[in-house]
């Protein structure tokens, strides 16, 4: 199985989601990326969809919006 991705911007909202993401689904399945320190996969979150952060991009590509911490244009600054 390939793994889901977790895009988030380390906000109390996108850490709190990062918890019961890999509280639902294993660390091993899931790849989590923070923006703010990782500011080069920015685009490649944009290319899958993402709007917001936290959001979960599931194997199959479908993108899970998870509550609303940041806009993808506030991550960017």
């Amino acid at each position: 199985m390939e793994k889901s991705i977790f895009y988030h911007a380390g906000c109390p909202v996108c850490v709190s989601a990062e918890q019961d993401i890999i509280s639902l689904i294993g660390e091993p399945n899931v790849e989590v990326v923070h923006l703010g320190e990782d500011r080069s996969r920015i685009s490649e979150a944009e290319k899958a969809g993402i709007k917001s952060v936290p959001a979960l991009v599931t194997p199959n590509g479908n993108v899970l919006h998870i509550n609303f911490g940041a806009s993808i244009a506030d991550v960017k600054g």
